[in-house]
């Protein structure tokens, strides 16, 4: 079966330096919180044009983070889309806030800026929450429309995520999702465009003080120099806990693996996006093949068509040796755990996404003649049933 995702074509390409800098990693001895972190980190703020990062131990640590930091918690309000993975809204009852959702565009599946506007008028007008964030997410790979987002979240005074746990190095006009929003965050897991061998994150921020808060949360709410100014302190300032955090630390492993994948990490998105543009010249009339925002540059997490035949379609790729995803069958807000958290306005764009939306092979390594195939596979089934 063709792969779906070809990470064994990125490691032999990586070759020798990948496994030297994982053996390095292995005689060091400093398997968690080493050296490569902080290199990671810098690596990290000049791709990614932040002022700040933070490594950690996952994606959905890094969106817990900011939150813990901006003290949002019970009758605290959080604004987030319905159709994306779980991570984004389980954050907020883990802090014990609440998430509220709301609809998507229909051309990108991004949260949707007027809507978006609604929602939060809604929740203000009935009074028993209080909007204090937004968690925009770039969903399969490509920006929200963040300078509207950011203009709604300015009105009211609140905080605002670019959850890019699938989007990180993606680009509106130029910008990282970092120019609009208070704190970007990313996820390494193997399956990203740019993952680890293992779990990892990453929070980008432009605020001194807030990532001085965020370097304390990862390792137990340990002091960090703001909190040691005027004061001594001679040990370990691990041992000093100044707030209540967690252990979210990143492997050094993970760090390296990184490391050697960034250098490469461009060249990937470019080829990335020559995958999608011959995904869209060869299917672009049979199916819906997937718009980008004006301005926009997707990394191409996901390479997302929409069909009305979704699950006959599957169906049929399988039996082509083509291997197909579907993200997401069941949106967050009709799942038990979340269905009683608002959702002002309903979400009709959500739902309508659910049964249509079918993910195909997509990576950097993906050969035009194997490409070629897929794409035949799917006109010859469309054209065969209208």
């Amino acid at each position: 079966m063709i792969p779906f995702i070809d990470l064994q074509a990125q490691r032999a390409r990586l070759g020798q330096p990948l496994e030297d800098a994982i053996l390095k990693v292995v005689r060091s001895g400093a398997y968690i919180m080493g050296p490569e972190i902080a290199q990671l980190e810098a690596e990290l703020c000049a791709f990614g044009q932040a002022p700040h990062a933070l490594a950690c131990g996952s994606g959905t640590e890094a969106l817990v983070l900011p939150l813990m930091a901006w003290e949002i918690g019970p009758g605290d309000a959080v604004f987030c889309p319905s159709f994306t993975f779980a991570a984004t809204a389980e954050v907020m009852p883990l802090v014990g806030a609440s998430p509220v959702f709301v609809d998507v565009l229909p051309d990108t599946y991004n949260i949707d800026p007027l809507k978006l506007d609604a929602a939060i008028a809604a929740v203000k007008a009935e009074g028993k929450l209080k909007p204090r964030a937004v968690i925009a997410v770039d969903l399969f790979g490509q920006p929200a429309d963040y300078p509207a987002i950011r203009a709604v979240t300015d009105r009211y005074g609140l905080k605002l995520i670019a959850d890019s746990a699938q989007g990180f190095g993606c680009t509106l006009d130029g910008h990282h999702p970092i120019h609009w929003a208070d704190a970007t965050t990313t996820s390494f897991f193997p399956a990203k465009p740019l993952g680890c061998y293992g779990d990892g994150g990453a929070v980008l921020s432009k605020d001194a003080r807030f990532h001085d808060l965020l370097v304390s949360l990862r390792v137990h709410g340990q002091a960090v120099k703001s909190d040691l100014e005027g004061r001594t302190f001679d040990h370990d300032p691990k041992y000093l806990n100044m707030r209540v955090g967690m252990n979210s630390r990143m492997d050094t492993l993970q760090a390296a693996v990184l490391l050697q994948k960034l250098t490469i990490f461009a060249d990937e998105i470019a080829a990335r996006n020559k995958v999608a543009a011959r995904y869209a010249e060869g299917l672009g009339d049979v199916v819906r093949a997937p718009p980008v925002i004006a301005g926009g540059t997707s990394v191409w997490a996901q390479y997302v068509i929409e069909t009305d035949d979704r699950d006959g379609l599957a169906a049929h790729l399988r039996g082509e040796g083509v291997p197909t995803a579907v993200y997401y069958p069941v949106p967050l807000h009709i799942q038990a755990p979340y269905r009683h958290y608002p959702q002002p306005g309903g979400l009709p764009v959500t739902e309508a996404a659910a049964g249509k939306v079918l993910a195909l092979p997509m990576h950097a390594y993906l050969a035009p003649e194997t490409q070629d195939t897929i794409i035949a596979a799917i006109r010859n089934y469309v054209k065969r049933n209208g």
